[in-house]
């Protein structure tokens, strides 16, 4: 099991993490958010069982933090802390499904004995709607585009998750050949159809079950990349290449991911992690420097690079050029020795 511990207080917040490490049975993972937008960032992420969060926290309190989950992730358990001033106000997290509290300042035995409702609740089997789905989407993601640590980071996830909601081994073949099958039909949509590999349904364990369905992950990987025989051109590249050639244009985020074949959140995720800028920085960096390459040739004017790399607003392309380069268009023009 994942538990996940808010609070913006970094001497709390690691004090209760300590508390949560030392509980039996242990967690499978403890982890720790400064604020409520933070925390909400990770659940989307990884989600966890159970939350843990204060109630009064900058850019996301607790309260619609609790609103949020019931709404997204009705399935984790969450408990509020909250000082005895903020008492009547958490008690509002009610409405949101929030079944304990804990009165600061916080306790061992306090934390433990939450701890215990909680996990003696947590149902044997039970798998998420919402992570069930997010798994096979990113597994889809990351097989199409070949990324192949990315691919067994997220299997080993899938294990954990698995592991965790105690499923028996009939659950889980169950489980597998459900996934396979959706997962199948995702690339059959794309044109490309693998040979399914049901081995784990023969396994004898759990943890053989779990092998032998990454081994057949990693055989539809192969079996792309074979189909591709080398003349798959990188997703990354092939965005770069597009968004260079439309800097006169407003294209969006989703138009390229549309592009690439990926959905626009794993496109964002992969393009920062690609490239180290967002998606926005890069077409802007990109516009600078196309507009760079614009001002050395004397006769073009100024208005008109603004334009070609799709700024309308020549002010505005002034400020950004200002603020990226450190000097006007027409200093940068000048410090080239064009008047």
């Amino acid at each position: 099991m994942h538990i996940l511990i808010v609070d913006d207080e970094p001497v709390i917040r690691k004090g209760i993490s300590k508390m949560a490490e030392r509980y039996v049975p242990a967690f499978a993972k403890v982890t720790t958010a400064g604020n409520g937008q933070a925390a909400l960032e990770q659940i989307r992420m990884m989600e966890p069982d159970i939350v843990l969060t204060d109630i009064r926290m900058p850019k996301l309190d607790g309260l619609e933090l609790c609103r949020i989950l019931h709404e997204e992730f009705p399935q984790i358990k969450t408990v509020v802390i909250s000082g005895y001033n903020d008492f009547s106000y958490a008690q509002r997290c009610v409405n949101y499904g929030v079944k304990h509290y804990l009165l600061k300042p916080v306790t061992k035995t306090d934390v433990h004995e939450a701890l215990d409702r909680l996990v003696k609740k947590q149902p044997a089997g039970y798998i998420a709607p919402s992570r069930y789905m997010e798994w096979i989407e990113l597994m889809e993601q990351h097989i199409w585009s070949l990324q192949t640590n990315e691919l067994l980071e997220l299997s080993e996830r899938w294990r954990e998750y698995c592991l965790s909601a105690n499923l028996s081994l009939a659950q889980l073949k169950e489980l597998l050949f459900d996934y396979s099958e959706m997962l199948l039909k995702r690339f059959r949509a794309r044109n490309f159809t693998p040979s399914p590999d049901l081995s784990f349904q023969q396994a004898g364990t759990v943890k053989d079950a779990l092998d032998a369905f990454e081994a057949g992950l990693l055989g539809i990987r192969d079996g792309l990349a074979s189909m591709r025989s080398g003349n798959f051109r990188d997703p990354m590249e092939e965005a770069k290449s597009y968004i260079d050639s439309k800097l006169s244009e407003e294209i969006t985020l989703d138009q390229v991911a549309s592009m690439v074949g990926l959905t626009p959140t794993y496109f964002s995720s992969l393009f920062k992690k690609i490239t180290h800028e967002t998606f926005v920085k890069y077409r802007i960096n990109r516009r600078i420097d196309r507009s760079k390459e614009l001002l050395a040739v004397p006769h073009i004017r100024i208005v008109d690079i603004a334009s070609e790399v799709g700024y309308d607003d020549y002010p505005h392309f002034t400020k950004t050029f200002k603020k990226l380069v450190g000097v006007t268009p027409s200093e940068y023009r000048a410090s080239l020795g064009i008047k």
